[in-house]
């Protein structure tokens, strides 16, 4: 354990300070400044001996927080990297993208503020790479089998890289043209900069995994042709098929998919276009969607020079403290404050969209909202509230509905649940003997933790298909849930 009496010496949570608004918008690079090491090592000590900690069943890795805690109080960083490289593949994701169930597990926030388990682990990794401590681990022997990752985001990667430290021979196809799925092109890089992800798959390639970047599995190689290609195959494409809103002047020009807006934005600071098609440069924008995709198109609006930004939320805003129907060690709903929201614009609850307005040209001018009320459990419209709000771009953040499914039901003929999902049994495999699933498109839309859980999970059930036995960890299975609501 850390100090025996830090959490009685220390009782308030310190994190690192976000650098100036004014200052941030001006630029893409991640919003904390650096924490300070004496700081860091005080808030670390305030993790207790609480006999059993519920902080592992907050953490689908099951991470070994205490362990990682204590010696980040005691100064032994490389300790602390290897106790958490055990359980996690890439604590450079989730100490920056994570929402840290596990905090909210924390022994410790029953009476107090919970250990700040999330930049204590960040910060481990950080210098973890600093120090080049973070090195390939390349197998001792090839096994002659191959397998086939489809997808490269953190459940992807995370099979990836355990089954060529199994000995396989593994190949990552990615149909855009980097790898790194929504990690690469979906997070913004004030979220998380891509010298992370690079630096990782560094490691991964001098391990020995191969990628193939810019290859469409369903088109420039067929499934079934993949399928004969090799012993396995594992499907970690994503839930990517966005959650639509089919109201009046939904066609309208300027309105516009989340990740459709997201994506150009990252392919310009990733210096692979001049400027974004789709920009909020001098617009009134309304995002629709308060959860995390929604925060990203607000901080890039902001970035970007919007004139004013307004986010829409169907539901009631959030308690700010843990209600009562959620008790501790739940991971519960609560009101946050981003840095994007830190930016600016406003925030709406309550409001349904109703109807997207047009001006002469066919393009979005405003939005027609109503007060929503439940009615028989469903959210509608309040007849008698409608009003309208000024909007040159509309952005739609809200959420996935699944995995793409035409040329895997055309080509492989993997069946998928009434959620759009594909169908998996408990060893995370599909009724196609050989083909696997991991993370959202088997889960559903769900949290970074969770994908790199079943990319763990899913390379075990993989590794002893192919070898009829496995000593790779297996973490979660499909039908696990962490204490969430």
């Amino acid at each position: 354990m850390a100090d025996p009496k830090g959490f009685l010496k220390v009782q308030e949570r310190e994190l690192p300070k976000r650098r100036p608004v004014a200052v941030r918008i001006m630029d893409w690079r991640e919003v904390y400044e650096d924490q300070d090491r004496t700081q860091l090592r005080r808030q670390a000590g305030r993790c207790m001996d609480c006999g059993v900690p519920f902080c592992h069943q907050g953490c689908p890795l099951g991470n070994l927080i205490p362990e990682w805690n204590d010696l980040t109080w005691r100064g032994e960083g490389r300790q602390a990297i290897e106790r958490l490289h055990a359980t996690n593949n890439f604590p450079e994701f989730t100490g920056t993208l994570c929402p840290a169930p596990c905090e909210s597990s924390c022994v410790l926030g029953i009476n107090q503020p919970a250990v700040t388990i999330k930049q204590v682990e960040i910060s481990i990794i950080d210098e973890a790479f600093a120090h080049g401590w973070v090195t390939p681990h390349p197998p001792e022997r090839l096994t002659g089998k191959t397998v086939a990752v489809v997808g490269s985001g953190p459940a992807g990667l995370a099979a990836a890289q355990q089954l060529t430290r199994a000995g396989h021979t593994v190949a990552v196809y990615e149909r855009d043209d980097r790898i790194g799925g929504l990690l690469r092109y979906g997070i913004p890089d004030f979220k998380m900069e891509k010298k992370r992800l690079d630096a990782r798959l560094a490691q991964m390639q001098a391990e020995g995994t191969r990628f193939r970047a810019g290859v469409e599995i369903g088109r420039d190689i067929t499934w079934s042709d993949l399928r004969s290609r090799y012993d396995a195959v594992v499907i970690a494409t994503g839930a990517t098929v966005p959650r639509d809103l089919p109201i009046p002047g939904r066609d309208l020009l300027g309105v516009h998919f989340a990740m459709d807006y997201l994506v150009q934005q990252n392919k310009v600071v990733a210096g692979d276009a001049a400027a974004p098609q789709i920009t909020a440069e001098g617009r009134h924008v309304v995002v629709i969607g308060g959860g995390d995709t929604g925060a990203d198109c607000i901080g890039t609006a902001h970035r970007q020079g919007a004139l004013s930004v307004t986010n829409l939320a169907i539901g009631i805003q959030p308690p700010a403290e843990r209600p009562e129907g959620q008790p501790w060690p739940m991971m519960p709903t609560l009101f946050e404050v981003s840095s994007a929201h830190e930016e600016g614009g406003e925030r709406m609850f309550l409001a349904s969209t109703v109807e997207f307005l047009a001006n002469e040209a066919g393009e979005v001018r405003a939005l027609r909202v109503a007060e929503t009320e439940y009615v028989d459990g469903r959210r509608v419209p309040k007849s008698g509230t409608e009003r309208e709000i000024p909007a040159d771009l509309v952005l739609i953040a809200m959420g996935f509905t699944g995995a793409e499914s035409e040329s895997l039901d055309e080509q492989l003929r993997v069946p998928f649940d009434g959620r759009g999902n594909i169908e998996r049994d408990g060893d995370y495999a599909t009724s196609e003997a050989g083909v696997f699933v991991a993370g959202d498109a088997g889960r559903g839309q769900s949290l970074i933790v969770w994908a790199i859980a079943e990319g763990r999970a899913a390379a075990s059930a993989v590794d002893r298909f192919l070898e009829g036995e496995t000593h790779l960890p297996f973490p979660v299975r499909p039908t696990d849930r962490a204490l969430t609501v």
